[in-house]
């Protein structure tokens, strides 16, 4: 079956005063249809650059997409006009941003922001749009719609405004939703539901998730299919089940020691040595070189490929290349 989205040899770049950051580094992955993709990773490791990328939302002078190919039906979305690219961000392809109070409009009603899309997009005039935006504020869970419709952002919680961030981009049954960390800073009842009305809107409409989070419970429970990214590149991808019984990568290997087990008492929490490396001073190596405890000479002066390692997985590192390639 044809990928809803087709990634190939991805990279963005930032422009600073220091020098040339390359955030988004040949990443390349498919999405397939009603599929969830995670991409997990250590803060500005360019999860959210990714995405920002496959929406057209880094501009010039500041960034730019240097390269590579986003293939979303049969079109390739970086060859497209502004217009052109309008058109399907928002309708067909929607985003949930990080942060929804600096997201909505805070000088606009909920209600206006939810209806806009539905005239631009789907041409709905103003009685069909408010009706259809009071449907999907019942549908994301929130009481009082119509009460709510005439509210402004400052009155709604975190939990309330994210719904309303699901609802806007659920509002066109796009094919793609593009979630950025979407229970960031939400209490663990609240991330609880947010994730299972995601859960819900995906099995009624067959959406295809791309999730974007550092929470690797929130990727056990939501993930087919999970994308490790450290420095802007992808060391491991694979399976949710492979990835989580077999992690190949040091630092995939890293990440999920990390994280804290119910009902298991430790002295002090790992945590991965060391620092990400500046996206300044990068050099020919592998990038988590100096915080891996399986480093070897090779290591520090040639980056491994990506490559297949069965079952479905795949895996960036010196471990699983032959012995001669060492040399």
């Amino acid at each position: 079956m044809e990928p809803v989205m087709n990634i190939d040899g991805l990279s963005t770049e930032f422009f600073t005063e220091e020098g040339t950051v390359r955030a988004v580094d040949n990443v390349s992955f498919k999405i397939g249809r009603g599929e969830t993709v995670c991409i997990v990773g250590e803060s500005g490791c360019g999860k959210s650059v990714t995405a920002m990328s496959v929406m057209g939302l880094v501009e010039e002078p500041g960034g730019r997409v240097t390269g590579g190919r986003i293939g979303f039906q049969g079109e390739d979305l970086l060859r497209l006009d502004k217009n052109s690219l309008r058109s399907i961000r928002g309708h067909e392809i929607a985003m949930i941003f990080q942060e929804p109070m600096s997201s909505l409009n805070p000088v606009m009603k909920i209600g206006e922001q939810i209806m806009e899309p539905l005239s631009v997009h789907l041409k709905m005039n103003k009685k069909q749009a408010r009706s259809r935006a009071i449907e999907l504020i019942t549908q994301v869970g929130i009481s009082r719609p119509e009460q709510i419709m005439g509210s402004y952002p400052h009155e709604l919680s975190g939990g309330m405004l994210q719904r309303i961030m699901i609802a806007i981009a659920v509002s066109c049954s796009p094919k793609l939703l593009i979630a950025d960390e979407p229970t960031t800073a939400l209490d663990v009842t609240i991330q609880a539901q947010i994730l299972d009305l995601l859960r819900g809107l995906k099995e009624d409409s067959g959406m295809s998730i791309l999730l974007i989070t550092h929470d690797l419970g929130v990727v056990a429970e939501m993930a087919d299919y999970v994308i490790v990214m450290y420095s802007g590149q992808i060391v491991e991808e694979g399976g949710v089940v492979e990835l989580f019984q077999n992690p190949q990568h040091p630092y995939t290997r890293g990440l999920l020691k990390s994280k804290p087990v119910m009902g298991q008492r430790l002295e002090e929490l790992y945590s991965i040595p060391g620092q990400v490396p500046s996206p300044l001073a990068l050099t020919p190596s592998c990038y988590f070189h100096d915080r891996c405890g399986h480093c070897m000479p090779v290591c520090r002066t040639r980056q491994p490929l990506l490559k297949e390692t069965g079952n479905g997985q795949k895996v960036s590192c010196w471990l699983y290349e032959e012995a001669e390639l060492y040399v």
